[in-house]
């Protein structure tokens, strides 16, 4: 009641209400939700297994640290710096070991005095200030990240020394790229601005110019646009063919009509896209007894673009299964003129109500006529003209 009244929209309602059902009702619902082939958040279900050729995602190994999840992606971008930082501060350690750094500025610390009059010997280390592992580790962050703190540095005497700093400096560079560059890529990926496209929850069967049509309600929340936005419908069932294969995913292409033509919409405010169910539709024979949870049958929605502000392609899918397409129901108008201009109303965007619509296939509907003579339908509204009040006109004698 508090839905129909406007207080409560009814996606929250029948949400609250699926949350009542059993447990073993919602069993039975689960494993009824298992043989959907897209989510109706547009997640495909469907399980690789048995990959042999796992090599061929090192191969492209930027593509496989996008897919990563975020917790993973994080760990290897912590990781990969403390690694190249331990690596390199284990060549410093060695180059200052190998070079006897080490051992002179143990005789350094052992002897202020000396340290303090200056190095008689005249000893140039490789890395000034590198007294143990600790030290060269430290010097190894200091170089890859150009902090420079000015306490230690590297000298003329060894050539070696040079070429690692060169060399550090290259891979902490490419580490960088790739690192920014996958978290840049995860944080602006496609399907986040997919999240703001939504579908309606049911699609409807009703008539349309008298054909029955196959109709849901597309919207974009934003304000930004989605440039040459283009839908497109597919029809998964399970299919045997004359040789006697069968295909389990067989995917259908339906022709789509939406208010603009083709394929194309403009999708400024939500929109009613339907399907002309005839001759040529793989619902050609579908009927109200057959949209229960038993058919198997899946309609697959696809909504592609480029999103206007970064110019990165989107798509949005969803899908609905037999159970989910009502018949005999319409979307009711959303859009409403308000103050000069259109205004959206999305608590009533997945709202249908019932339409005179008959109970039989499109085949049976075209070939009988008679049965269009039957129906009886509500008279067409009439456009109602704005009332102007006009001021009286006074004249004076």
């Amino acid at each position: 009641m508090l839905s129909r009244k406007g207080i409560i929209p009814e996606e929250y309602v029948l949400t609250r209400l699926a949350e009542d059902v059993p447990d073993h009702a919602r069993y039975r619902a689960r494993e009824r939700r298992a043989r959907r082939f897209v989510g109706k958040n547009g997640a495909c279900n469907v399980a690789h297994k048995n990959i042999r050729e796992q090599g061929r995602f090192l191969q492209d190994v930027f593509t496989t640290l996008v897919d990563l999840k975020w917790p993973h992606t994080l760990l290897i971008f912590t990781m990969s710096f403390l690694c190249s930082w331990l690596l390199f501060g284990m060549v410093w350690w060695l180059i200052a070991f190998a070079h006897g750094d080490l051992d002179h500025s143990t005789r350094l610390q052992r002897s202020p005095r000396e340290e303090a009059a200056g190095d008689p010997d005249n000893f140039v280390p490789c890395v000034t200030s590198i007294h143990s592992f600790t030290s060269a580790f430290l010097f190894s962050i200091e170089v890859q990240v150009t902090i420079g703190f000015g306490g230690r540095m590297v000298t003329e005497e060894c050539p070696a020394a040079i070429l690692v700093l060169i060399v550090q400096n290259i891979v902490g560079l490419v580490i960088n790229a790739i690192m920014l560059g996958c978290i840049f890529m995860k944080t602006s990926q496609a399907h986040r601005r997919a999240e703001t496209l939504i579908f309606s929850k049911h699609a409807v069967i009703a008539l349309r110019e008298g054909k029955l049509c196959f109709m849901l309600r597309v919207g974009d929340l934003r304000k930004s646009m989605i440039i040459s936005a283009t839908i497109r419908m597919q029809v998964v069932k399970k299919t045997a063919s004359l040789e006697g294969e069968v295909v389990p995913l067989n995917q259908i292409d339906i022709q789509m009509e939406n208010p603009v033509g083709g394929n194309s919409i403009f999708l400024v405010s939500p929109l009613i896209i339907y399907h002309v169910i005839d001759k040529n539709s793989p619902l050609y024979d579908i009927s109200p007894l057959n949209l229960h949870h038993h058919e198997d049958l899946e309609i697959i929605v696809i909504l592609e673009g480029v999103v206007e502000t970064t110019g990165i392609t989107t798509q949005a899918r969803t899908s609905y299964l037999a159970d989910e397409i009502l018949w005999g129901q319409r979307f009711v108008p959303i859009v409403a003129e308000e103050d000069g201009r259109y205004s959206v109303d999305y608590s009533k965007f997945g709202n249908t109500v019932k339409v005179p619509t008959p109970s039989c296939t499109a085949r049976q509907l075209e070939e009988d006529k008679s049965i269009m003579d039957t129906m009886t339908f509500s008279p067409k509204g009439t456009i109602r003209k704005r009332s102007v009040k006009l001021k009286p006109k006074f004249t004076i004698n």
